[in-house]
């Protein structure tokens, strides 16, 4: 009997209609659906899809032994969990060895922090296994908070509470943005890290974002004992944050309807096809009079009658936000296109740097998230984006090279995973050799590398290689890359592919 597939789905942030579309057929039509919960038997996870699921599916839940109190297990707490996801596994190995497929649910994104991966580490060299990336909690916070994460050259750092308060401090201290994650019991930490690094003036709290009991408010207001561990702490993009006044932070945030005029909605459009595109995105799409964007991005947004179409070309950022406020000012409904997340180097920057600038009176933005190339990109090998990792764009359009220099620099230093954006175009020939020579001067030739071209397009094309080994001239604009840290590991995978992974854990 032929084995079944086992699948990590991402569910997003806990509303389901950001579910993505590929999640949601997977999720119907599985043979079996697993998910964890707590002693109580309730799950989130299985909340979130329930609206997606059908009857006659086998259900299996992951019950876990232990979450924050004590155990009596002779291996403590660790041992605990190390032995609930032995017997997790082995239930999953019991259904696929019978030939059912089984869907795995994790929130947000299954290698973000993601439960998912104690399973994949178990069962992915025994049976095929997909992962299908979610929106994660961090583009969702961004999105109710009505503020980019990061824009232009900036960097933006994700890191766990978990982390010592120095440790995280420093970290904080030596990047523009950043999300904190797994607050809970970890906030007065936290909190006290943020302070010490300077920023805790500018730091957001966000609550279960994109839920209905979602909760937003500045980090220093939060009272710890109200802290739940489905929050992060987000310190958005600084330069979108120095320059907006309160009445246009207030119109981005929706907290003040628009007096008049129409509406913007910068729209995350994934990585490639309809597949990673979430339902509220679709939506959004189709309710607009106007659809504005870089042409390539335009034309994966079917038609629409009576629907306006505004193609542009790559370099005129600037010229499309204030178009787009321009038409809403009319009153239109106008949809501002982007690939993957509209947060993450692309427009929804670049629309609300044209509202801080007073053009849009009136105007409201929202901005509707999607799923990140960087995402995308460490889906298809596995895993490498497990651990801390930092998002860099390597070109010095808009930026000087001295600035990416120092940054691949401080990242190599601190042995982050690095996804690289924009590593190299027609007229940027010299760049990514460079930063090559960079990072060779804290990892080793051998640190895992893998270069994504045109993920979820025709012209697909995944190569795990080395640093060493990287020839700078196979990669084109087309291409993303994510250099591991000294944690990253490469495994043969069933049929021989490389399955590349950061452990959650380090050292």
């Amino acid at each position: 009997m032929k084995p079944g597939k086992l699948y990590g789905v991402g569910l997003g942030p806990g509303d389901p209609e950001l579910m993505t579309v590929k999640a949601a057929r997977l999720i119907g039509e599985a043979g079996v659906i697993a998910y964890h919960s707590a002693r109580h038997g309730r799950s989130i996870a299985r909340s979130v899809a329930a609206p997606y699921l059908r009857e006659g599916q086998l259900e299996e839940p992951l019950v876990y032994p232990v979450t924050t109190e004590t155990t009596d297990h002779p291996g403590g707490y660790e041992g605990a969990i190390a032995d609930f996801y032995e017997l997790s596994a082995k239930k999953l190995a019991e259904h696929l060895d019978a030939g059912r497929d089984v869907v795995v649910l994790c929130e947000g994104d299954p290698f973000f922090y993601g439960s998912y991966m104690y399973m994949h580490e178990r069962l992915s060299g025994r049976y095929t296994a997909e992962v299908v990336p979610g929106v994660t909690s961090v583009s969702a916070a961004s999105s109710v908070l009505g503020r980019p994460l990061v824009q232009r050259d900036e960097v933006f750092t994700v890191l766990p509470g978990t982390l010592p308060a120095p440790e995280l401090a420093r970290r904080l201290a030596d990047t523009e943005s950043a999300a904190v994650l797994k607050l809970g019991r970890t906030f007065g930490s936290v909190r006290e890290a943020f302070a010490e690094a300077g920023k805790l003036d500018d730091a957001w709290y966000v609550e279960r974002a994109t839920w209905g009991e979602q909760r937003v408010l500045p980090l220093a207001d939060v009272d710890p004992s109200s802290v739940p561990y489905f929050s992060l702490a987000l310190l958005p993009s600084p330069a979108y944050a120095s320059r907006v006044d309160g009445a246009a932070a207030a119109a981005v945030a929706g907290s003040t309807p628009a007096a008049e005029g129409g509406e913007v909605v910068v729209v995350g459009l994934g990585p490639a096809g309809p597949e990673w595109l979430t339902p509220e995105a679709s939506a959004e799409l189709a309710a607009a009079d106007h659809v504005v964007g870089y042409g390539p991005y335009v034309a994966r947004v079917p038609q629409r009658a009576g629907q306006q179409r505004h193609p542009s070309g790559n370099r005129v950022e600037a010229d499309r936000a204030a178009d787009a406020l321009e038409l809403a000012r009319a009153g239109a409904r106008v949809a501002v296109v982007s690939s993957g997340d509209p947060g993450v180097f692309a427009m929804a920057s670049a629309v609300l740097e044209q509202v801080s600038a007073g053009r849009g009176a009136g105007v409201r933005v929202r901005v509707v998230p999607g799923v990140t190339a960087a995402q995308a990109a460490a889906a298809r090998v596995g895993a490498p984006l497990g651990h801390d990792y930092c998002v860099l764009s390597l070109s010095d359009r808009l930026k000087p090279w001295e600035i990416i220099e120092r940054r691949l620099d401080a990242a190599g230093a601190a042995d982050l995973v690095l996804a690289l954006y924009n590593p190299a175009s027609r007229t940027r020939v010299t760049q990514l050799a460079s930063a090559q020579e960079v990072l060779l001067r804290h990892r080793a030739p051998a640190t895992p590398l893998v270069v994504a071209r045109d993920v979820g397009g025709p012209e697909e094309d995944i190569r795990v290689t080395t640093l060493g080994g990287l020839d700078p001239s196979t990669v084109d604009m087309r291409c993303l890359l994510i250099v591991g840290s000294s944690q990253t590991r490469v495994e043969a995978g069933p049929g021989g592919a490389a399955i590349v992974w950061t452990p959650r854990s380090y050292g």
